[in-house]
């Protein structure tokens, strides 16, 4: 089970993007993320008429290694560490180290 999944708020733990928050587009193999609006790279595109794609500088989001972030805790307005815990009926869920309280419902 993944400790960061698609859709979640992350808050970037370290790095150029440190202290920025968004939420998880994508995850990607190697323990990779794309983030919302964090990471920000410029892209140089040649035109390519055959395809309709005009030219220029492009800005899209690079990928982020997932020690490089943190799930956001609502509650305590903080970036915290997660872990999995096993519940009786034998399924898994994600909690908050700190708390204990359960990420998924």
């Amino acid at each position: 089970m993944n400790r960061i999944k698609k859709g979640d708020e992350v808050i970037v733990s370290a790095g150029r993007s440190k202290g920025q928050r968004g939420h998880v587009l994508r995850v990607l193999e190697n323990d990779r993320l794309i983030v919302e609006n964090v990471n920000m790279v410029k892209r140089h595109t040649k035109p390519d008429p055959q395809r309709n794609v005009a030219g220029g500088i492009v800005e899209k989001e690079a990928t982020i290694h997932t020690s490089n972030v943190m799930l956001f805790n609502q509650a305590t307005n903080k970036g915290e560490r997660v872990g999995i815990k096993i519940l009786e009926d034998g399924s898994k869920v994600r909690i908050f180290k700190s708390t204990g309280e359960v990420v998924d419902i």
